[in-house]
């Protein structure tokens, strides 16, 4: 059962967000110490390139750094429709976790002769993650000690936790689980009644750092950027050794090869039209916390947080002691429209503060500074999948359903190696090779996606999930906010 009220919400609740800013906070230079860079000019001829990265985000920039120290006489050439890091990568809570398949269980039910395989790469790539950091000097705001706490928000989850943390134990984590007296050691809560604290392979970053920073290692590695340059078509030419024409609305590119990152942004092959929906997500910032306030909360060790509900929140400490909160509703609309009209949702904004403040009562008052929303890009699976096309001269990652700040790095080695034609561990797996299964055409997507959210408010108001949902997991599309 969770502890959210059905009521709506009250002006109390709405006015607490009314004057915040409608935009990331963490591309905001008012509020924190971020560096916005002048956009790059955009691409206004024809040129050519070895490979052409389509998308300025975690996954694009990393592609582009990591195939340039791959071969650094390769020339590569970054277009993005906005700036570096305008999408999800600049808008995320800054949850820097190791796992690959969004969360064990999940990866267990979906890739149970994987798993260790998968955890290994995962662990390890988010390992390799905060050393490039440190060899590209990428000051992200990283911290790596305080891990991940999951909190029950019911004593019944305790089982399911306790499961959860023994197949993290086999996986090589540190994971505990803590009753309610001493979840409420780490969180000082009233919804609180248990948690599952993960100490291997988590670290809170700031997102707008870390996207900005990869933007000037690629530049310094010699990428060519162009930035408001969207993709409008390719055009992979009449024979397989030809190169890839990507249109440009005042140029275009002739590329050896493509790589897209493109997340939640409408898909430029009809093969990614039906695994990729996009699913908008919502978050509120507070003000900074007085010193009174962050004592009346706990908090010392300043987890990312999240909860152990079927919708739930997330929700994390910034820098300067604000709380990041957000989740819990995920947003599709007939069709999968994606544009910045959708970001400002109140509804769910309205949700979200009166969430907050059943959460922190002792906070009631507390004012938010900024407000956004925008797309990810869910699939079935809830982990990126990959894919080539054009006789192996275009690859893609896509898929990450918002767990993807670390498993982008490991996104875009691996559509490098698709694209090499370089054999590795990683792309002998079913993991790479099999892709998920494809969502239902309109109006089935809408209606499903709606039945389905129902469901899922159901089984969090019961303790368990109804026939829908387990029928869902029978076919492997079972599916959390």
């Amino acid at each position: 059962m969770v502890p959210w009220p059905r009521s709506a919400p009250t002006a109390e609740d709405r006015a607490a967000y009314a004057d915040a800013a409608v935009r990331p906070f963490w591309l905001d230079p008012a509020a924190t110490d971020v560096a916005l860079p002048e956009p790059a000019a955009p691409l206004a001829d024809a040129t050519a390139a070895d490979l052409c990265v389509v998308g300025g985000g975690f996954t694009g920039l990393w592609a582009a750094l990591h195939a340039k120290a791959r071969d650094p006489h390769r020339d590569v050439l970054l277009l993005e429709g906005e700036v570096c890091g305008f999408g999800a990568s600049g808008r995320n809570g800054g949850f820097c976790v190791a796992s690959l398949t969004h969360g064990a269980a999940n990866g267990l039910a979906r890739f149970p002769d994987e798993l260790a395989t998968l955890e290994r790469l995962g662990l390890a790539n988010h390992a390799a993650l905060l050393e490039d950091l440190d060899r590209h000097g990428i000051d992200a705001d990283v911290e790596t000690g305080g891990g991940e706490l999951t909190i029950l928000l019911d004593p019944a989850s305790l089982g399911e936790a306790r499961e959860e943390a023994e197949l993290l134990r086999r996986l090589g984590h540190d994971a505990v689980v803590l009753d309610a007296d001493a979840a409420r050691e780490e969180l000082r809560s009233p919804v609180v009644h248990g948690a599952l604290w993960d100490r291997t392979g988590a670290a809170l970053v700031h997102p707008g750092k870390l996207a900005l920073g990869l933007r000037a290692a690629a530049l310094e590695a010699g990428v060519r950027i162009h930035e408001q340059t969207a993709v409008d078509a390719i055009d992979p030419g009449r024979a397989s050794g030809e190169p890839l024409t990507l249109v440009t609305p005042r140029g275009r590119v002739r590329a050896r090869r493509a790589l897209l990152a493109t997340n939640a942004f409408p898909p430029l092959l009809r093969a990614l039209r039906r695994r990729v929906v996009p699913v908008y997500d919502h978050v509120l910032v507070s003000e900074p916390l007085s010193a009174e306030q962050r004592a009346a909360i706990g908090w010392q060790r300043r987890q990312g947080i999240g909860d152990w509900a079927n919708q739930f929140h997330y929700f994390r400490l910034t820098a300067d002691d604000r709380i990041l909160w957000g989740g819990y509703d995920a947003v599709h609309r007939y069709g999968g429209p994606v544009r910045p009209s959708l970001d400002d949702h109140d509804p769910t904004f309205a949700r979200l503060a009166q969430h907050f403040f059943v959460a922190f009562p002792r906070l009631r008052g507390l004012r938010f500074t900024h407000r956004w929303g925008g797309a990810i890009d869910t699939c079935s699976r809830f982990s990126v999948f990959f894919g080539t096309e054009h006789d192996g001269r275009l690859a893609y990652a896509a898929g990450y359903t918002g767990l993807g700040v670390a498993a982008s790095r490991f996104g875009a080695e691996v559509a490098l190696d698709l694209l090499d034609g370089r054999e590795s561990e990683a792309t002998r797996l079913r993991y790479v090779r099999q892709q998920p299964l494809p969502f239902p055409p309109e109006p089935l997507r809408w209606a499903g996606i709606a039945i389905t959210r129902n469901r899922l408010a159901a089984a969090d108001r019961r303790g368990h999930r109804g026939l829908w949902l387990r029928t869902l997991d029978r076919l492997g599309l079972g599916f959390d906010s």
